[in-house]
C-alpha cells in the first residue's frame, strides 16, 4: 500500500520503519527540517514501562490555572474502565521495550544508553503517595524494589549526602536512551527500505479515503537552534513543488503530536488533548579521576519536584515541567556535576489526553489511522505502538492487546 505518515518524531519514524519493513510504499511528511526536531529532541530518555502512567492518581484539583483540565483527569482516573486501560498501556510499554531490544540486536543500533532508574523520596509522605501505584506494578509483574537511603546512595554514589533522603524505589526494566539519536538511526533504516521523506512540509488537511493536502513551508525556528545546537537538514528524498499539493494514499497514519487534534477536528474526531510543555537542561558531565561519580549512573526522579536527572552518554540531562526548578534539583542531588559553560536549554510540547493514554489504531474515517502517544509515555511505547499499526494495516492481529486505547473512547 501507499501510506502517508504525518510527523517525524519518534512516533512517526518508528511507524515509518515498521511499515517499510512490511514492504509498504511510505511517505513521511514533517513540518520541520529533520526527524525528532520537536518533542523527541531532548526529552528525558526514560524507557521504563513502570512509568507509562503516573504512579500517583490525580487528586481533586485546587482552584486555579488548568482547573477544568485537571477535573477531566480526575474523572478519567475514576471511570470503571480505567484500570483495564491502564493495564493495556503497561503491556504495550513492556512489548515496546522488548521490540527495542530486538531491533537493537538485529540492526546493530548503537545509541547512547544507560541502565538504572531510582525514584527518590525526600520524605516518608512522598514515598507513601506512590504506594498504590507500586501495588499496581506488582500486580502486573513489574519489579519495584523499595530501598532505604543508604541503598539508594549505593546505587547512585554521586547523590549529595547533604540533601534529605528518606528512601527510594528501583524500577525494572528501565533504561535511558538518546531518543533523538535512535530516531535518526531508524530514519536511515527506513529510508534503506524505501521510505521517502518530505521535510519542511506542512500537512494542511486530511480527508476520508486517504487524501491529504500538503505544502512545502519551511519553519524559521528549529528545535535544535532553540536548544543551543546547530540544526542539520536531514535532506528530502522527494522533490518539493511550490504551493499546496493534493495527494491520495491507501492509508494515512497521523503521528503529528500536538497538531493531531487540529487535523482531526474537521473530520468529526474530537480528541480531548492538552499541550504540555517540558523543559530540559543538558550539559557535559564534569569528570575528575579523583571523583568519578559526580553525576548519575542511570536516572533518578525527584518525586518532590517531578524532575528527572538522567545520564545521556557523557552528558547529564534534567527534565521537568518547571524550568526554574531544574538547576535547584541538580544542585540538590548532583552539585558540581556539569560543565555549565556548555549548557543547552530546550523546551518542547507534547499532547496529553485526560486519561494519560495514547490513541492508537484505525479510526471510523476510511483510510485514517492514529499513533498519538500520550504525555511522556510516547518514547516508551513508540516501537510497540508502531508495530501494532503495522500489524493492523496488514490485517493481522496485534501481538499485544491494546483494547481501550483507540479513538472510540472519545465518542
Amino acid at each position: 500500500m501507499r501510506v502517508a505518515i504525518i510527523g517525524a518524531g519518534i512516533a512517526g519514524v518508528t511507524t515509518a520503519y515498521e511499515l517499510a519493513s512490511e514492504g509498504h510504499e511510505v511517505a513521511v511528511f514533517e513540518r520541520r527540517g529533520s526527524v525528532a526536531a520537536e518533542a523527541s529532541f531532548a526529552n528525558s530518555g526514560l524507557l521504563a514501562p513502570a512509568l507509562a502512567l503516573p504512579l500517583q492518581a490525580p487528586a481533586w484539583p485546587a482552584p486555579g490555572g488548568q482547573f477544568g483540565w485537571r477535573v477531566q483527569q480526575w474523572k478519567a482516573a475514576r471511570r470503571p474502565e480505567a484500570a483495564a486501560r491502564a493495564d493495556a498501556l503497561h503491556h504495550l510499554a513492556v512489548y515496546a521495550h522488548a521490540r527495542l531490544q530486538s531491533l537493537r540486536r538485529a540492526l546493530q543500533l548503537d545509541f547512547e544508553s544507560a541502565e538504572g532508574l531510582l525514584l527518590l523520596a525526600r520524605t516518608a509522605r512522598e514515598r507513601d503517595a506512590i504506594a498504590p501505584g507500586l501495588a499496581r506494578l506488582e500486580r502486573l509483574g513489574l519489579a519495584a524494589e523499595t530501598l532505604d537511603a543508604a541503598q539508594c546512595r549505593a546505587r547512585e554514589p554521586g547523590l549529595n549526602e547533604q540533601t534529605p533522603l528518606h528512601g527510594g524505589v528501583a524500577l525494572k526494566p528501565a533504561e535511558i536512551g538518546n531518543c533523538r539519536q535512535l530516531a535518526h538511526l531508524l530514519r536511515v533504516e527506513a529510508q534503506r527500505l524505501g521510505a521517502r521523506w518530505r521535510f519542511d512540509t506542512t500537512v494542511r488537511s486530511v480527508a476520508a479515503g486517504g487524501e491529504l493536502v500538503h505544502e512545502h513551508a519551511p519553519m524559521q525556528a528549529l528545535a535544535g537552534a532553540a536548544a543551543g545546537g546547530r540544526p542539520q537538514d536531514a535532506g528530502d528524498t522527494v522533490p518539493t513543488p511550490l504551493g499546496p499539493q493534493r495527494e491520495r494514499f491507501d492509508a494515512i497514519v497521523v503521528c503529528a503530536g500536538t497538531e493531531t487534534a487540529a487535523l482531526l477536528a474537521p473530520l468529526g474526531l474530537k480528541l480531548a488533548a492538552y499541550a504540555i510543555t517540558s523543559h530540559s537542561l543538558t550539559a557535559p558531565l564534569r569528570q575528575f579521576e579523583a571523583h568519578p561519580d559526580l553525576g548519575p549512573r542511570g536516572a533518578v526522579v525527584d518525586l518532590h519536584h517531578d524532575v528527572t536527572v538522567s545520564r545521556i552518554g557523557q552528558r547529564v540531562r534534567l527534565v521537568g515541567r518547571d524550568a526554574a526548578r531544574l538547576h535547584e534539583v541538580l544542585h540538590d542531588w548532583f552539585p558540581g556535576a556539569i560543565q555549565s559553560g556548555q549548557l543547552q536549554r530546550w523546551s518542547g510540547s507534547h499532547a496529553q489526553f485526560a486519561d494519560h493514554l495514547p490513541v492508537l489504531g484505525k479510526t471510523a474515517v476510511p483510510g485514517l489511522w492514529l499513533h498519538a502517544a500520550a504525555s511522556d509515555a510516547g518514547w516508551s511505547v513508540a516501537l510497540g505502538a508502531a508495530r501494532v499499526i503495522a500489524d493492523g494495516l496488514q490485517g493481522r492481529g496485534a501481538e499485544v492487546d491494546v483494547a481501550g486505547l483507540g479513538v472510540e473512547r472519545f465518542a
